[in-house]
């Protein structure tokens, strides 16, 4: 994930080449906030207590995992801008602030949907699963980002703190956020012919 990359880059900044060097290397790929666009499109559904057939679900599932990868990697661009010290305007911050809460309206409106339906049988384990592996994605990151803007404001002060290392070293995936859960998700795709971006299936 990208933000483990700032943070072992940080780290080898701390012994290695010239900080005037370092900066020079990331500000030459660092993107312009101007152009980042946010998604247009998250999950939405007014589908409540129906049933729902193969059709609409394929074209749900698809809807949801295409939007969530859109707005990560959109707020990944804006991340990228802040990690690299440059100040972000007001209306800079109120699109990533956007960001943030498509991520989280996308999340809960999948789970309302489906949550509040009946599903065709063979989708109703798995649109769970899909469900609660992007929703923790999103969680783990989220707190990977507290973790991680704390040690660069203690590495910023001069100060380097042994338990915010540990607490980035702990700070692990919840069970739903693992290989083994991605695998049957994307076999899970395969199988009914789900195409969608997500996990770099472009």
């Amino acid at each position: 994930m990208r933000k483990l990359w700032y943070f072992m880059l940080i780290m080898l900044t701390l012994g290695a080449c010239s900080q005037e060097e370092n900066s020079q290397a990331i500000e030459d790929t660092i993107p312009q906030a101007g152009n980042i666009e946010i998604p247009n499109t998250i999950f939405t559904s007014e589908r409540n207590d129906d049933l729902i057939d193969e059709e609409e679900m394929k074209s749900s599932i698809k809807t949801y995992l295409d939007s969530s990868e859109e707005l990560f990697h959109a707020s990944t661009l804006f991340e990228e801008i802040l990690y690299s010290d440059q100040e972000l305007t007001k209306s800079e911050l109120e699109r990533l602030n956007e960001i943030n809460k498509l991520v989280k309206e996308n999340d809960e409106n999948f789970a309302d949907f489906i949550t509040n339906n009946t599903l065709p049988e063979a989708y109703r384990k798995e649109s769970k699963r899909i469900s609660a592996y992007i929703t923790s994605i999103n969680q783990y990151l989220y707190e990977l980002d507290e973790t991680i803007d704390d040690l660069v404001d203690n590495i910023s002060d001069g100060k380097l703190i042994v338990k915010d290392i540990e607490s980035l070293l702990l700070l692990d995936e919840s069970n739903h956020v693992n290989g083994r859960e991605q695998k049957k998700i994307e076999e899970f795709l395969d199988q009914k012919n789900i195409d969608t971006i997500a996990f770099g299936r472009e």
